[in-house]
């Protein structure tokens, strides 16, 4: 069955060494995604009326990475290691050991740009909207840093393309990594772009990351090796799809009423300020 399969070459999983100090890949790829976040960001706040400065970028920059790391560290925690918690509940902020979840860093993000939209005296959909289109960029580059890892790998297969991961065993597997690279990275970075330029209403730009993001993530799902300690719910739906389920209903919810409007709204009106 592995016959003719390329077998994964084990990388390093540090990208630079610099004396003591060590940055690994997955790491890096962080880096890049809010490099890529701050640019962009500070770009569109130059333009004409856009009604944001440069230090609200830094700052809600600065409040979704807060909401990323405390959000998606807390639900990897009580979504996926809930019994290692009661077991240990310093496990908590053992961040070290390594463990993050998207829904919980997406929960923590919307808490964050809740509570700076309120600061800043701007409507929510008004900060999610600017920032919807930004996130793309670094989750693609994260998905290519779990691969380099050689990490979060697919189920057995015997497609063509399978990829032996020696970690997992010597039987062909799905490189899931490089499917959600290329939905939730490539695919949703040009939906929500072309979303952008085109002026949807608002709340559509946010409706559209929650609805897409979630069917990319629920499609991969079937391919992807469910968590060991978790499995199957009813033999059939992962974790990961269970909870993306309410984010396609949530997103289905926001482009309906977006839509539903009568009223559209130009790229400068997307971001004005709460009257």
């Amino acid at each position: 069955m592995s016959e003719g399969h390329w077998v994964f070459p084990g990388f390093d999983p540090i990208a630079i060494q610099i004396g003591p100090l060590a940055v690994h890949w997955y790491g890096l790829m962080y880096l890049l995604g809010f490099i890529f976040a701050w640019l962009v960001a500070n770009w569109r706040a130059a333009q004409p009326g856009s009604q944001w400065t440069k230090e609200q970028v830094s700052d809600v920059l600065f409040y979704g990475f807060l909401g990323v790391i405390i959000g998606g560290r807390l639900g990897y925690v009580f979504f996926y290691q809930f019994d290692a918690f009661l077991d240990d509940p310093l496990y908590l902020v053992k961040i070290w050991t390594g463990g993050m979840s998207f829904h919980g860093g997406l929960i923590g993000v919307i808490t964050a740009l809740w509570l700076f939209a309120r600061k800043q005296k701007k409507t929510f959909f008004a900060v999610a909207d600017f920032i919807a289109p930004l996130i793309p960029f670094g989750l693609g580059a994260g998905r290519i840093g779990n691969f380099i890892n050689g990490e979060l790998w697919g189920r057995v297969t015997d497609a063509p393309w399978g990829i032996i991961f020696p970690a997992a065993g010597m039987l062909p597997r799905h490189a899931s990594q490089l499917y959600q690279f290329a939905l939730e990275g490539v695919v949703l970075l040009i939906i929500l772009n072309l979303a952008w330029r085109l002026r949807a209403p608002r709340g559509a730009i946010s409706g559209l990351f929650l609805a897409c993001y979630g069917l990319f993530r629920f499609m991969v799902e079937f391919v992807r090796e469910p968590d060991v300690q978790l499995g199957l719910y009813l033999d059939l739906f992962s974790m990961g799809q269970l909870l993306s389920m309410p984010m396609m209903l949530a997103g289905g919810i926001m482009l309906w009423a977006a839509f539903a409007r009568p009223q559209w709204y130009t790229r400068n009106d997307l971001l004005t300020e709460n009257k």
